[in-house]
């Protein structure tokens, strides 16, 4: 199971415990392209809005969810604190939009579009700061063990929501254990006590009665790519939320082979700079692990990709596997190329070999083309 950190302030988190849900904002604006092939939004806040879409449909029910309260001194939180831990009670988040029905926008004085229902699972009542969950390196033997996916997050800002690996997890719940001397809280109600900074039971049982609106983004995306604009965001999204679901066999068939996922993430940054990993995949079954990092382009695919690829599985053998013991399968999406004669695509399928040939620990390159069919995404295996 994947875990998601939520980032809240104080007016939010507040209503996020009473009411449990999470959730992440779209600031002023509204999301007109759910279930619609078109949008008045300019290119670039309709793929901002898409990828928080992205990060909201990774969520599936039974996740863990934590919150990371933000510093403002003007409240006296000095240093921001990781809070848990929490339960996604269904599968995906769902679209309360960005409008005058909005449920509790007044009280959380803004809006917060993607949402998502939680239950408790391990309630403690004090947060770990960021210096003991990032900053202290006391009991850290490797520099890999550190919480990169926090760290990286906190370089780049921004994103409201994001996942981190289960070893991640696994250290952040045992310092949240030990933090509270593993005395966790009761009941199913809670609220925040700003005072003592702690999170408190609540005699009052709150009712969550707002909308939960499906989010569907394939009739953009079939848009999108009808008119050759470029849909690379929409793809990761459409990915996320439908892998592993039964949605789109063709898809679970390429990408799972009869594994089950155990995580999943999006925009996995693997590096200070903006190198992330497209989708990346954890999946198990009996003693057998593998780790997918894919690579997506919503063109057809150069020999260059592999240049990004590479680096992917560098991180992951660096960073990734002395963690958790997995073998590597890179795996590169791409759009179906009709002409498999093409010198382009001879150059493509050597530059794959040679990658395979250079990275004998892990396994061969796996090439999945997609293309559109009667308004649907059909993906295909390459054998080279």
């Amino acid at each position: 199971m994947t875990t998601h950190v939520f980032i809240v302030d104080t007016t939010t988190f507040k209503y996020h415990l009473e009411y449990l849900f999470a959730g992440t904002g779209a600031k002023d604006h509204v999301i007109d392209f759910n279930n619609k092939a078109t949008t008045k939004l300019k290119h670039t806040t309709e793929n901002n809005l898409v990828g928080m879409i992205a990060d909201s449909q990774r969520i599936r029910m039974g996740d863990f969810i934590i919150f990371y309260l933000q510093q403002n001194y003007s409240t006296k939180v000095l240093e921001g604190k990781f809070y848990g831990i929490f339960k996604a009670k269904e599968d995906l988040s769902f679209l309360d939009n960005n409008d005058t029905k909005q449920f509790l926008k007044k009280e959380l004085k803004k809006s917060l579009t993607f949402r998502t229902m939680l239950e408790p699972f391990e309630v403690y009542p004090k947060g770990v700061t960021e210096w003991e969950a990032l900053d202290e390196i006391k009991h850290i033997q490797s520099p890999n063990q550190m919480l990169w996916s926090l760290i990286y997050r906190k370089l780049k800002g921004n994103r409201g929501n994001t996942m981190i690996t289960i070893y991640e997890s696994e250290r952040l719940f045992k310092l949240l254990k030990d933090k509270n001397n593993r005395q966790k809280l009761s009941g199913q109600n809670f609220t925040f006590d700003l005072c003592t900074q702690e999170i408190k039971g609540d005699n009052t049982s709150h009712n969550y009665t707002g909308r939960k609106n499906k989010i569907n983004i394939l009739p953009r995306l079939i848009e999108k790519c009808k008119s050759k604009k470029a849909f690379e965001i929409h793809l990761q999204t459409y990915i996320v939320q439908n892998i592993g679901r039964g949605i789109n066999n063709e898809l679970d068939k390429c990408l799972l082979n009869g594994l089950d996922i155990e995580w999943l993430g999006n925009e996995v940054s693997c590096g200070v700079g903006m190198q992330r990993i497209d989708i990346m995949l954890s999946l198990v079954k009996e003693n057998i692990r593998i780790v997918l990092p894919i690579e997506l382009k919503s063109v057809e695919a150069t020999k260059d990709n592999v240049i990004q690829i590479q680096r992917h599985v560098d991180w992951l053998e660096q960073y990734y596997i002395p963690n958790r013991i997995s073998d590597i399968q890179p795996v590169l999406i791409s759009k179906k190329i009709d002409d498999k004669n093409s010198e382009n695509y001879n150059n493509i399928i050597v530059s794959f070999k040679q990658f395979n040939k250079k990275n004998c620990r892990c396994m061969p390159l796996k090439y999945i083309e997609f293309e559109l069919s009667n308004n649907n995404l059909i993906f295909k295996e390459i054998n080279y």
